[in-house]
């Protein structure tokens, strides 16, 4: 699908802590307030319809930089639904991760920045494998976080989802820091996203990985 979109140079920023967007992955946002509003009407009049979700950086704003990480990754809205009191709930499904050039001055509500898709191919295609994803450890993990934060999870979906769905999926919905968040998004395979997600869950548990280490 994203490969039949023409990625633009210029694109809406959308900053968010802790709001992590993964290729071919969807994240649902609640848009009310008047500049994403003004942004979000805007994507829906260009062809790609993209929205590029960025976390904050404070140490970039400490140092006086432009306050945002240099990755971030691109959302197509692919659904959307107004409510009766003019916000928006949409959905954007991954595209691409994209690096900031540069931010640009202009007279939206909204930031957009000049980027640069060069180095994320991978992120184009139908969807990616991890030949040495030891699923029923990584299963019995992921069990042990569960119990240790006192979170619920459909077990049926989380098992019959496929290995990048699942680790996608993970990445995305877990509470993480926001530099925790972006090493996830800066991973540059599957493989090692997931071995990112195993190292963060175990340092969670701290230092249970024991018997049911996986990497």
């Amino acid at each position: 699908m994203a490969k039949h979109i023409d990625l633009p140079g210029t694109i809406p920023i959308f900053p968010r802590p802790g709001a992590l967007l993964l290729p071919r992955a969807r994240l649902p946002l609640h848009i009310f307030e008047p500049r994403y509003l003004a942004m979000f009407d805007d994507a829906l009049k260009t062809e790609s319809r993209l929205i590029g979700m960025v976390q904050p950086d404070p140490l970039s704003k400490r140092e006086g930089g432009d306050g945002l990480y240099r990755i971030g990754c691109a959302g197509r809205v692919t659904q959307f639904s107004e409510t009766e009191d003019g916000r928006y709930m949409i959905t954007l499904t991954g595209m691409s991760r994209f690096r900031i050039r540069q931010e640009i001055e202009s007279f939206t509500p909204y930031r957009r920045c000049e980027v640069s898709w060069e180095g994320f191919d991978r992120d184009l295609e139908t969807d990616e494998s991890d030949p040495e994803f030891r699923r029923d450890a990584f299963m019995r993990l992921l069990d042990r976080y569960f119990e240790a934060k006192g979170l619920s999870a459909d077990w049926g979906t989380l098992k019959e989802a496929d290995d990048e769905l699942l680790v996608n999926s993970l990445s995305m919905l877990l509470e993480f820091d926001p530099e925790e968040k972006q090493a996830l998004l800066e991973a540059p395979s599957l493989q090692t996203r997931r071995e990112t997600l195993v190292t963060l869950i175990e340092y969670a548990l701290r230092g249970g990985g024991g018997e049911d280490r996986v990497q």
